[in-house]
């Protein structure tokens, strides 16, 4: 198999408005809500990169939970994780989304911070049992004897009947976006790009080649 000769032609999607609107989250609203009615999988999925020690990057999914103007861009982990070891150190980080049957990507840069422990503590306690307890008993990039140790774990926990509470090294983080772009796949590769850039508190707009 020869991945170079791996290709296809974009622009299954009508041209996107051209028209520069004053702020980004009205799109981002249309965009994810059209992902998620197209009954696309984990809609919600994103790519969360960091940089770590040495100026080394990471990447993995991670699940969009709530965004807004205000809020930012919220998603939950182990604060004790690669990642938040990560954003310890260099709070900056990227989030992607790519729909591959809407030819559309999204992509937000921005500063991280964490969440208050009130929201952590009521958004843990919103999951399910089972999820809780995983959460309890995975110490998250930590090194393990085997999955079924952990496995074990969690079922001497779910059967204690115990309350799971939210560990204090779990909890959630809010990127507050500085850049966002828009990408949509246009024909014979001249694709759709529209970024944002907050500046001195005003979001400013213009359209890259591709």
């Amino acid at each position: 198999m020869n991945l170079s000769d791996l290709r296809r032609d974009f622009g299954k999607l009508p041209k996107p408005e051209t028209k520069s609107t004053e702020k980004p989250f009205g799109l981002l609203k249309i965009w994810i809500n059209e992902a998620i009615q197209s009954q696309i999988t984990e809609a919600n999925a994103m790519v969360l990169s960091t940089v770590g020690t040495g100026q080394k990057p990471s990447s993995r999914i991670v699940l969009l939970k709530e965004f807004g103007e205000k809020q930012g861009f919220i998603f939950y982990t182990d604060y004790e994780s690669r990642k938040g070891r990560e954003l310890a150190e260099n709070p900056h980080a990227s989030l992607h989304f790519f729909w591959r049957l809407l030819e559309r990507q999204i992509l937000i840069e921005g500063k991280v911070e964490k969440v208050s422990r009130e929201k952590s503590v009521a958004y843990f306690n919103s999951r399910p049992n089972d999820s809780r307890a995983s959460a309890v008993v995975s110490q998250q990039s930590s090194t393990i004897e085997s999955q079924d140790t952990l496995i074990r774990q969690r079922e001497i926990l779910l059967q204690s009947n115990k309350v799971i509470l939210c560990p204090e090294r779990w909890g959630g983080y809010s990127l507050q976006p500085q850049r966002i772009e828009f990408w949509q796949g246009g024909s014979k590769r001249l694709h759709h790009r529209r970024l944002y850039e907050l500046s001195n508190g005003k979001w400013q707009t213009s359209f890259l080649a591709p």
